[in-house]
């Protein structure tokens, strides 16, 4: 049977539509897997000095530090995320992420903090309308220098459909006006099937800061895996994380570690929970440290540091967990540990703020 002339054209036509949408596709993953990069491991850090400086940290002498993740400012208590089972993912919108960070500068200024450890802060992003937060931030926050670890630097994503995240380049913020002698990228390990397009280029931040005692404070800030890990890998980061930490304390230094851990810091509720808030695995820390609100002598940690963004923030019904932490070593004294009750309004997360002393006599 001869097929008409008109049939044809219609076969040839969807076939041909087929073709150009099989090569797209083809060369959109041969275009990630050829621009996909990860940054080297042991990477010094600029640091950026834009105010005054005071010297060393004092040994027995109250100080304040608090970790927040910023969510690069776009995750407000009305948003959801893609990832998370919503459909968001940029912010509102210009105008709204400018406004939201600009409150989230007033916050942290309120708490008139000595040091702050931020993740989540994007330089150049679709999913941030390209608004350098970076820059924004240590101009606004009025520490002295600041050390910045690029973890995220993705290809351009075309999920979802109708709100591609895009490309985005966002990294880990160290900030203080105390002296930062040096701050080191270490890499850490993370998928190697096509889960690393979604995750981060997972990695820490070390950064020494002098002690008047000779000694250095060392600030680790972390961001560990949630949607590109599984439990071999979370293992292997938090053992190279502690294997550092453990280097640090051998030479007479303070360590505080503080971050978005992305597991849940609290012990005895494990059950129903999701894959991503998986118990911290304390028994690969270093037997001389310990999470802050363990050994403080004021602890308030009824607020929870991390919500599900499954959907719009509603209290009592959305998860909460604690997810946000700062480990610190036996050589300092915690005098109080807090999970601030800021409701989600700003970002995913709730700063955690701690007042410590460093120990004129070494514990380790």
């Amino acid at each position: 049977m001869k097929i008409p002339k008109a049939l044809k054209i219609i076969l040839y036509t969807i076939l041909g539509i087929f073709i150009l949408l099989l090569l797209a596709v083809a060369s959109y993953f041969i275009y990630l897997f050829a621009d996909y990069e990860r940054l080297d491991d042991l990477l010094s850090l600029q640091i950026d000095v834009v105010g005054n400086l005071t010297g060393a940290v004092s040994t027995d002498k109250l100080y304040s530090i608090i970790t927040f993740n910023i969510g690069y400012g776009a995750n407000e208590d009305d948003r959801d995320y893609f990832m998370d089972g919503g459909t968001n993912s940029w912010a509102k919108s210009e105008e709204d992420l400018k406004l939201n960070l600009k409150g989230m500068a007033d916050d942290i200024k309120n708490l008139t903090t000595d040091f702050i450890m931020l993740q989540e802060v994007d330089v150049d992003g679709t999913r941030s309308y390209h608004f350098n937060e970076l820059e924004y931030l240590e101009k606004t926050l009025e520490y002295g220098n600041y050390a910045f670890a690029q973890n995220y630097d993705s290809s351009f994503l075309f999920y979802p459909i109708f709100e591609p995240h895009g490309a985005n380049k966002a990294g880990l913020v160290t900030g203080t006006s105390f002296n930062i002698t040096d701050s080191i990228r270490r890499s850490l390990p993370i998928a190697s099937n096509f889960n690393k397009f979604f995750d981060l280029d997972r990695c820490y931040s070390m950064t020494h800061i002098p002690v008047s005692n000779g000694q250095n404070l060392t600030l680790f800030n972390v961001h560990l895996s949630a949607y590109g890990g599984n439990a071999e890998i979370r293992e292997k980061q938090v053992k190279l994380l502690s294997s550092d930490m453990e280097h640090e304390i051998k030479n007479g230094n303070y360590v505080i570690c503080g971050g978005d851990f992305n597991h849940n810091l609290r012990i005895g509720n494990n059950t129903g929970v999701p894959e991503w808030a998986q118990p911290f695995p304390r028994e690969f820390l270093p037997t001389n440290t310990t999470f802050g609100f363990e050994v403080a002598k004021t602890v308030d940690i009824e607020h929870d540091s991390c919500r599900n963004l499954d959907m719009p923030y509603k209290k009592g019904e959305t998860y909460t967990v604690l997810l946000d932490g700062l480990i610190v070593s036996s050589n300092i004294e915690v005098e109080s540990y807090i999970a601030e009750a800021w409701e989600f309004q700003r970002s995913d997360h709730n700063p955690v703020r701690m007042k410590f002393k460093l120990n004129k006599k070494k514990k380790n």
